[in-house]
């Protein structure tokens, strides 16, 4: 909250707090209730038929709002509480993604039955290796070794691993359907049970055990911990304003996908490119906040943010994309390859290596990047 003093924030007589600003700068920035409000300006105007200056206006548009989605269901989040704020945050995130990968298996063009596969695998390598490793690097530097909660992440790891060769490996193996695709009952069943972890997870995380994924010590609380949560007029116009940022989202999504498969396949490049940006563009904030909290030695809530996110994806995302698929009888391929398959079970041991003693240094955080490179580097070089 803002430390500007003001009529609004002075205590009232009898010590009872002034109402609180409905228009708080820290609560609700300006940029963040004016970017969807742009979205629905982009999308009624046409802009995207002005050509190229038109497409780079809505793509930066589309990047704005997505942000100001983030940010509005965090605050919601915060008031409506546990567990059903971690809910309300890991569903706009998945109305995102799900929206971006959906816009473009609709334009048809490419391997779009590998979209969701190459969308997710891509958001687990980037949260395992680039998202951790810039976290333990980062910290690392500045407060040579750190800390954290080794059941918790263990917890996260475990659930992550199962649902990770469940959706992305077996695939490979089934006999049912022939190749990387699982039949309609098989894909049925990793949805339903993919939402079994997820939910399991999020409820082991946000009430039964708490304690497991909250710092060791009450002096590296962040400091978001103890902040006022928002009235109930600042939540509802937070609610609205992410509903308006996700319409924009998705719309967007729908005007620009045919450009993005085009400028990527343009520029000779593989399609699983696209699954790279898609989980890039959505995991920014997240990234950015985990990378915050690294900094200042708050490991334990970049790895919430991190490993949190990725069971997100993988736990709400598939199953998504699987009803999808299975009511408007798209083909689905999930299956990864032999290559992916390398890079994926390296990740994992290397994940549960480097954090499985607790406290981390700058050469976990070396490592993971390293590996991230390698991943990026064999996506555009095959």
């Amino acid at each position: 909250m803002s430390s500007q003093a003001s009529p609004e924030t002075v205590p009232a007589p009898h010590g009872h707090a002034a109402p609180r600003p409905l228009f708080d700068k820290a609560m609700l920035p300006l940029w963040s209730l004016l970017l969807p409000i742009a979205g629905l300006i982009v999308l009624a105007t046409g802009i995207t038929k002005l050509g190229v200056v038109g497409l780079v206006i809505a793509a930066a548009v589309m990047i704005g709002c997505v942000l100001a989605a983030v940010h509005h269901a965090e605050v919601v989040a915060h008031k409506v509480g546990e567990p059903f704020g971690t809910l309300v945050l890991a569903i706009a995130v998945t109305v995102i993604e799900v929206s971006l990968i959906v816009s473009l298996m609709l334009s048809g063009s490419g391997d779009t039955a590998a979209l969701a596969r190459d969308t997710v695998f891509a958001a687990i390598m980037i949260i395992l290796n680039g998202i951790v490793g810039i976290c333990l690097l980062s910290g690392g530097v500045r407060h040579h070794e750190q800390h954290f909660m080794l059941s918790g992440v263990s917890a996260a790891l475990c659930v992550l691993a199962a649902m990770a060769t469940l959706s992305l490996v077996l695939p490979n193996f089934t006999t049912t359907t022939p190749g990387p695709v699982y039949s309609p009952s098989q894909l049925a069943f990793t949805a339903i049970v993919s939402l079994i972890l997820y939910a399991t997870f999020v409820l082991v995380q946000t009430v039964r055990h708490r304690d497991y994924f909250l710092p060791a010590g009450a002096e590296h609380l962040p400091e978001d911990v103890h902040a006022a949560p928002p009235t109930t007029q600042q939540a509802w116009l937070a609610f609205g304003a992410l509903v308006v940022a996700l319409v924009g989202v998705v719309l967007l999504a729908k005007k620009l996908s045919p450009s993005l498969e085009a400028a990527v396949l343009g520029a000779g490049l593989p399609l699983a490119v696209v699954g790279v940006v898609i989980a890039a563009l959505v995991l920014a904030p997240e990234s950015l906040a985990a990378v915050k909290a690294a900094r200042r030695n708050r490991l334990q809530t970049s790895l919430n943010l991190a490993l949190g996110s990725a069971l997100a994806t993988i736990g709400l995302t598939i199953p998504t994309v699987a009803i999808v698929s299975l009511v408007m009888g798209w083909p689905l391929s999930l299956g990864i390859d032999s290559k992916a398959t390398t890079l994926l079970g390296l990740s994992l041991i290397v994940t549960i290596l480097s954090l499985g003693t607790g406290r981390t240094t700058v050469l976990q955080g070396i490592v993971h990047l390293v590996i991230f490179a390698t991943y990026l580097f064999t996506t555009i070089v095959p």
